[in-house]
């Protein structure tokens, strides 16, 4: 029986629940946020000795951190001659290399932690799912390899072989990616930074920040924290009026469904090396396997105000499409998480007052987005260096992305058609 909760809930390792803030008290910073990027810059910050206080309105891993894909990619979704033309070619590149290493950085962390987050870098696959797909994998085959990327196109029965269909002709592999349970992953970062001596805070949302004499105030329910510095790292999942940085992004939804474990020939050949994959499609395809061989369909678009039926008619399509050969079997789980987006796909970086700092709209790419900038705000806010910063910082102001609802409902308008039209078969 198809279920609407979140696989990771089911397969992640548990920790246990932390205590509500019900008194002042005071830290050298306070993060808003126990995602990957307030976890990972809480962890950098805490190995250095600062006195770190973060606070989660939820739980950790309850936002976006706990229902993604869980694909440990390179890059942003523009690339990188594209990025060049946004910000500069000095920025541009700067920023490519950065997120370049980005796998790295959270595979280390997993090591270092020894974390159990079912971790397998194995690389990711592109895949092109027709011909106009193709020219875009060579493209970015090509610029990636100009600037030493370890990328490989896969073609032929090499390509039939790792993607586990010849439905794909052509794919990117990019062996500096892989997959890890994403739930798994940020919970056992909040518990490598409970144990380097941060205090983690869940049910906490704050209500009010402000800044007084020189110091920042981050005002809960019933307490509050004094600090010097601020980091907010809320993301698509911030809350309440207080802050403005909702504006700097519009709302994409995410679908997910997951089968029950599989076994048998025709299983064991989806995605053979435990590789994560998605297509080239305008609203794009995700897929992988979980530690448990079961198989993870995923694609942008949210449920609302849709029949139960329709993602399962969209997951059965796109199943039949890409692995016909699966005998007949039933769907799981399913779920639905946000993520904040841009038009140029390119995320922001702000610091609208002294001791306040933000990111935004990683636009599908947190794991390694967030976990990056998370060290680099603490980089930042140790050093006091702004080349700690991989990206051109933004004010508010330029950042705000106007009609920010509209966008969003315009997208989700026409991520449905599209999917429809994949039911339909209109749309290859």
């Amino acid at each position: 029986m198809l279920q609407e909760q979140c696989l990771w809930n089911m397969t992640a390792p548990n920790i246990d629940a932390y205590s509500q803030m019900s008194s002042d008290t005071q830290a050298a910073v306070c993060i808003i946020g126990g995602g990957y990027t307030g976890l990972s810059a809480a962890i950098h910050l805490a190995e250095k000795g600062v006195k770190v206080v973060l606070l989660e309105s939820q739980t950790i891993g309850s936002g976006g951190s706990g229902k993604s894909v869980g694909l440990v990619n390179a890059g942003t979704w523009a690339r990188p001659d594209d990025l060049n033309i946004s910000l500069g070619e000095v920025a541009g590149e700067r920023l490519t290399q950065a997120l370049g290493q980005a796998p790295s950085l959270v595979f280390d962390l997993i090591k270092r932690y020894d974390i159990d987050a079912q971790a397998t870098q194995a690389g990711n696959l592109h895949m092109a799912h027709n011909a106009k797909g193709e020219i875009d994998v060579d493209i970015r085959y090509e610029q990636l390899r100009r600037r030493g990327a370890n990328v490989e196109v896969l073609t032929g029965s090499k390509c039939h072989e790792y993607c586990g269909t010849t439905s794909i002709n052509k794919a990117l592999l990019d062996h500096r990616a892989g997959t890890i349970n994403p739930l798994a992953y940020v919970r056992g970062l909040a518990k490598v930074a409970t144990n380097l001596g941060v205090t983690i805070y869940e049910h906490s949302g704050v209500e009010t920040l402000e800044k007084v004499d020189g110091h920042w105030y981050a005002r809960t329910a019933k307490a509050r924290v004094k600090s010097e510095r601020v980091i907010i790292a809320t993301n698509a999942y911030s809350e309440g009026e207080w802050t403005e940085i909702k504006k700097t992004f519009y709302l994409v939804y995410y679908y997910q469904i997951a089968s029950e474990p599989l076994s048998g020939a025709a299983a064991e050949r989806i995605l053979p090396y435990k590789t994560g994959a998605w297509d080239t499609r305008l609203a794009l395809s995700s897929f992988r396997r979980d530690n448990d061989n079961r198989l993870l369909l995923g694609t942008v678009g949210g449920t609302q105000m849709k029949p139960k039926s329709f993602y399962q008619a969209w997951a059965n399509a796109v199943q039949k499409s890409y692995y016909p050969d699966l005998p007949v079997f039933n769907w799981q789980y399913e779920w639905c998480g946000s993520f904040g987006f841009t038009q140029d796909h390119i995320f922001r970086v702000m610091e609208p007052d002294e001791g306040l700092l933000t990111a935004t709209a990683y636009n599908g790419r947190g794991i390694t987005t967030g976990t990056l900038m998370g060290k680099c705000f603490a980089e930042y806010i140790l050093t006091g260096n702004r080349d700690s910063i991989p990206i051109p910082f933004k004010t508010l102001e330029e950042a705000k992305i106007p009609f920010a609802g509209i966008k969003s409902g315009f997208t989700e308008l026409g991520l449905t058609l599209y999917h429809a039209g994949q039911c339909l078969k209109i749309i290859r």
